[in-house]
């Protein structure tokens, strides 16, 4: 495999294991960073010379071992206690997609990493024991105890968890919203810090005012979507939506950051849909 198949075969892959790196941290948006962190080492390892046989099983255990040192180095840990031996079947595949991030992080490490692997990607349990580092009895106990701790939290009510926002905070995004609507692109370049950055997530990044401005044009010549004021995952966001439909799940959402006032980061998630999955998010009111 050359070095294009190999990266066209990550590409393939990407939501996948973002499948994977969302439910083991719990969010939609920490599974990206901690998605590319684990591609960025994919990439250094093949540039290092390194073949491997099993290119998703490899891909998977470096993403585990990411997300793992994600949460330590965040030190979240919730545990959900069972201590007898159980069966408990798995759930039906429409139903364990649509559960929230934040359930999985309820459960221990490597019940969450026994039940996404088996339940979600469809790996065997041989195979979640080889990606967890575990013998597979463990990963089999590991399974039936997550996969009843999940029926449990999964029929709890689930609620999307709203910003906590400064008057002056919730008034920049909501004006930022506002000129989208309006097609106001000019007001909005108007606002760019010099050294503003753009993640286009799974396509490009650029930075300063300049290099930034062009990626409005993009947006000013579609009549393809609808914006709206929300939150992702607590995180004061512009949610877009297919024009065409009725509004009941966003296509993609755009993440702000400002600083003294201006646009300082722009993270847009156009190019990776498959983060909307089973994301958090709520529409808010514009006051």
């Amino acid at each position: 495999m050359n070095n294009e198949e190999f990266e066209a075969r990550l590409q393939e892959l990407r939501p996948r294991l973002h499948r994977y790196c969302a439910r083991m941290t719990g969010s939609a948006v920490d599974g990206e960073d901690v998605l590319q962190d684990a591609l960025v080492k994919a990439l250094n390892a093949r540039a290092e010379g390194l073949q491997v046989d099993n290119l998703g099983g490899w891909l998977l255990r470096i993403a585990h071992n990411t997300s793992l040192d994600f949460l330590r180095q965040r030190a979240r840990r919730n545990v959900v206690p069972l201590t007898e031996e159980i069966e408990c079947a798995a759930m039906p595949q429409d139903e364990i997609l649509m559960v929230g991030f934040q359930t999985f992080l309820q459960l221990p490490e490597l019940q969450r990493c026994a039940v996404i692997l088996k339940d979600v990607l469809g790996h065997s349990v041989e195979e979640v024991s080889a990606i967890a580092g575990c013998t597979p009895a463990a990963a089999k106990s590991a399974l039936q105890r997550g996969r009843a701790a999940l029926r449990q939290l999964a029929a709890q009510p689930r609620d999307a968890r709203m910003p906590l926002l400064p008057e002056n905070g919730r008034q920049s995004i909501a004006n930022y919203v506002r000129l989208f609507q309006e097609g106001d692109f000019d007001a909005i370049r108007a606002m760019l810090a010099e050294e503003v950055q753009l993640e286009l997530v799974n396509r490009l990044r650029l930075q300063g005012s300049t290099g930034v401005r062009p990626y409005f044009t993009r947006y000013a010549g579609e009549s393809k979507w609808r914006f709206a004021l929300g939150a992702v995952e607590g995180r004061p966001a512009m949610l877009v939506f297919d024009s065409d439909g009725a509004m009941e799940k966003p296509s993609h959402f755009v993440l702000l950051a400002w600083q003294d006032g201006r646009i300082a980061a722009i993270r847009d998630f156009l190019f990776a849909s498959y983060v909307m999955e089973a994301a958090d998010w709520v529409r808010l009111p514009v006051l």
